[in-house]
């Protein structure tokens, strides 16, 4: 039997003077937590920074730490610079790539396309804000890739990408593409692909679905709110001039991930608290999103074997 054990965040959104949380000491926190829970690596699920140039020593003492680091893209992590530029940063030379430890693969998909007709472009300085109903789609290309990453896999693979392949509501558009290659491979092979991770909808979320787990993983550091509010101070309000569309945590948000070959997923969350107790409901904004799921300054635990 073989076992991993690995790190995972989302959406940390390092945006000094824009969001909460601007420092390297909140990002030092999860991996001073991955250090400390002995994980085998760490990987982060998009949305890491909006200027990932401008911002490079962030992003590299993150890329240098001493237990290897993964990036995957997110809708926003092109927001300030071209998609290849990004690429560069993150030390990526793809967006969708795996890789194996212990005998399983992680694989990480890229559904940050827009489909215009037949053609597909990625987002790159800033276009994530046009196009709307055309955006994330996972190119037939990337699908193809994928159902060979998973059939020539030593073992077990996890899936990883920023949007959700589970969220009827507002998720990859073409989710039932990649669900099906999911099951196919579960179908020919028991507990192929255990567990798929997504963060993004800032939700902390687990669905069970043929006997793969969808989880949903919470936002490090808030969640945003459309409808602007002042519930906050106006200190804090100047400090950080989107602070008034966010309602954000208390404690840097991370998950430790264990499996084993034979079915085991484990999941050890961690609960933090909502700045101020100010509460999204209390900003004008609707408690729940698209799919029903509340915003929660957690992440939940879980113990479950999948096969």
């Amino acid at each position: 039997m073989s076992k991993i054990r690995f790190c995972a965040f989302a959406d940390i959104h390092y945006y000094p003077g824009v969001f909460p949380h601007d420092t390297v000491e909140w990002l030092d926190q999860i991996l001073h937590r991955a250090e400390k829970e002995q994980a085998e690596c760490i990987i982060h699920l998009g949305d890491f920074t909006h200027r990932p140039e401008e911002f490079i020593d962030y992003v590299n003492h993150y890329n240098d730490f001493h237990i290897p680091t993964y990036h995957i893209l997110g809708n926003h992590d092109c927001d300030g610079n071209p998609y290849e530029t990004t690429l560069k940063c993150y030390r990526m030379s793809n967006g969708y790539y795996f890789f194996d430890r212990n005998g399983f693969r992680f694989i990480v998909l890229d559904p940050n396309y827009f489909k215009h007709g037949n053609e597909y472009f990625h987002y790159s300085c800033g276009n994530y804000f046009q196009h709307g109903d055309e955006r994330d789609w996972v190119p037939p290309e990337q699908l193809a890739w994928l159902k060979e990453a998973i059939d020539t896999a030593p073992g077990p693979c996890i899936l990883f990408s920023h949007e959700s392949y589970e969220r009827e509501a507002d998720g990859i558009h073409n989710m039932m593409e990649v669900r099906a290659i999911i099951d196919e491979a579960n179908r020919k092979c028991k507990g192929r692909v255990p567990l798929c991770i997504n963060g993004h909808y800032h939700r902390d979320n687990i669905r069970i679905l043929n006997k793969v787990m969808y989880f949903e993983l919470n936002s490090a550091s808030y969640e945003w709110v459309s409808n602007a509010h002042d519930r906050y101070p106006e200190e804090i309000l100047k400090k950080w001039r989107l602070a008034k569309n966010t309602v954000f945590y208390n404690d840097p948000l991370s998950a430790i991930i264990t499996l084993d070959t034979e079915g085991l997923v484990k999941i050890e969350g961690m609960e933090s608290s909502l700045f101020m107790g100010i509460e999204r409901e209390m900003t004008g904004n609707a408690k729940f999103d698209r799919m029903g799921r509340p915003v929660v300054p957690r992440i939940q635990s879980l113990e479950m074997r999948l096969i």
